[in-house]
């Protein structure tokens, strides 16, 4: 966060961020969203001529009256990972219990392939994998299918092996919880989800009071107290923009590693049910709100409808 305690949110998160169903942004509500969250119109302007000139938006008309139109080449980019969002609440709910299997991936790529290794390399760690040793990667989770996924893309089979043990050594430690303390770094990631709980709490008690602070008398899901404005459309997607950006900010380096690997309470369980309750408010609101919503709430819709136990929005 920064000093005055706002959430960084990059600009070009938020011009993503805002794309609505039909591939298109509203350069007058981008930027007074971008004025909720601290952002200069100076900083969205240069903004969208980056994205112009990397070919990932085409702009039609100037100014505050602008219509943004992504390009193919952006559209392909921004397809969202909703499979791991599932399968961390599912943790959560207890309803993926580990099995006690750790998943290897041991890889010798030579340095005629050196970009190949590389990003192989990169896609173990962004799935979670930690390194035991020089080219050999270990996962809690059956990361199998999205590995060979990549390692089909890479052509380079013929120098990977993936195998599966519960008998996994290091530096003769077998204990589980032991081993996930030394090959990932729990504590910097607990302070990512705390820093994470703590924006949405702050979040869930302006979409249920109307102002920031302490939830106390008001459940989640209830209208904001008397006398109380309600958050505007442009506070509202504020909202769900920091949220999204903080979310990943906490959630990106993070392996999601089975509750029984991790200490207890673990603080990325708290930030993400209170993170859920504030997307169940932002989603009731984008319901009522006929003007159309940004596209990423329709493609988180099904598996948080799933999280919060109501019913998709079909629109």
């Amino acid at each position: 966060m920064a000093e005055d305690g706002r959430v960084e949110v990059p600009t070009r998160t938020l011009v993503e961020g805002m794309v609505r169903t039909d591939g298109t942004v509203d350069a007058g509500e981008l930027y007074a969203v971008a004025g909720e969250l601290g952002m200069t119109d100076q900083q969205v302007r240069l903004c969208i001529k980056r994205m112009a000139a990397d070919g990932l938006l085409v702009q039609e008309g100037r100014g505050r009256r602008a219509v943004l139109r992504e390009t193919d080449r952006a559209r392909r980019s921004a397809e969202p990972e909703v499979g791991f969002v599932r399968h961390m609440y599912a943790q959560d709910a207890g309803l993926a219990p580990w099995d006690g299997r750790w998943h290897l991936v041991a890889f010798a790529v030579p340095e005629s392939a050196r970009a190949a290794r590389d990003s192989l390399r990169e896609t173990l760690v962004r799935l979670g994998g930690a390194a035991v040793q020089g080219g050999a990667y270990v996962s809690a989770n059956a990361w199998e299918p999205h590995v060979e996924t990549e390692v089909e893309r890479l052509g380079v089979g013929d120098c990977v092996t993936l195998l599966t043990t519960t008998d996994l050594r290091i530096a003769g430690d077998r204990d589980p919880l032991a081993l996930a303390r030394r090959l990932w770094p729990l504590d910097d990631l607990a302070e990512g989800h705390r820093r994470l709980a703590a924006l949405a709490a702050d979040h869930l008690a302006r979409l249920t009071t109307g102002t920031p602070g302490a939830t106390t008398g008001s459940a989640p899901g209830s209208a904001p107290a008397t006398g109380a404005a309600p958050p505007t459309r442009a506070e509202q997607l504020a909202v769900a923009v920091e949220l999204a950006a903080e979310f990943t900010r906490a959630h990106a380096p993070d392996p999601l590693l089975p509750p029984e690997l991790l200490p207890r309470p673990w603080p990325g369980t708290e930030a993400r049910a209170l993170t859920a309750d504030c997307w169940r408010l932002l989603r009731r609101a984008a319901r009522q709100d006929p003007t159309p919503g940004p596209r990423f709430f329709r493609r988180y819709d099904e598996v948080m409808a799933e999280i919060t136990g109501e019913t998709a929005t079909t629109g």
